[in-house]
């Protein structure tokens, strides 16, 4: 169960939030202290699983070809042949498309080297460079735990953002992700809970409020 102190912040962060006509996401707003972001080693890159889920799935898109991609196209939300791989790169608008459209990208290890080379301009920093999988794998439960995982980074600022689920979501079940993000990024911290000054929650267009 998670805390009550985490549950209440919640829920008032989800009464104070407006009615929109969109579906809103909820954000946990992290800022951190006496940590030197400008050294890379310092920075956070995680992936974290929600227990509850995103309150909306990520969409995955794999790489590959032969029995993989058969598997791949009845789980995934896009499959992507190899000969596919050069028209992405010989088109930056579409590749940038490609990135930002899909949450995680997978495919076969052997692709790998020429992902890298043609596509690891755009997809680095972005964060989407594709995890590799076997040929002979079966995608299915890499796929179905993309899709309630999140990214968690900062970069050489203290303040960052990360995705805890949808305002559809109840109290319990918000407060319960943010606690297993908060858990992961106190771990990773040098100094643990002592790192951050503070969090807040909020819905993506309502007022923040503090959690820590």
């Amino acid at each position: 169960m998670p805390e009550k102190t985490t549950v209440d912040a919640v829920k008032t962060a989800l009464e104070k939030a407006k009615q929109r006509k969109f579906k809103e996401s909820v954000e946990i707003a992290i800022n951190l202290k006496d940590i030197d972001l400008s050294n890379p080693k310092n920075r956070i890159d995680e992936e974290v699983i929600l227990p509850k889920g995103r309150g909306g799935e990520a969409k995955i898109a794999v790489i590959c070809s032969g029995e993989l991609a058969i598997k791949a196209k009845k789980s995934a939300d896009l499959v992507i042949a190899p000969e596919q791989i050069g028209e992405y790169a010989d088109d930056k608008k579409k590749a940038k498309k490609l990135v930002t459209e899909y949450t995680f990208f997978i495919a076969e290890a052997p692709l790998m080297p020429t992902i890298g080379k043609r596509l690891g301009a755009i997809m680095g920093p972005r964060g989407k460079m594709p995890r590799p999988i076997p040929q002979s794998a079966d995608p299915a439960p890499l796929i179905q735990n993309l899709r309630m995982t999140i990214k968690v980074r900062t970069r050489d600022r203290p303040t960052f953002h990360a995705l805890v689920g949808s305002k559809e979501m109840d109290a319990d079940a918000l407060a319960e992700n943010i606690e297993a993000v908060l858990k992961r990024i106190t771990a990773k911290l040098e100094r643990g809970k002592m790192n951050i000054k503070s969090a807040y929650v909020k819905t993506s267009m309502g007022p923040a409020v503090r959690l820590i």
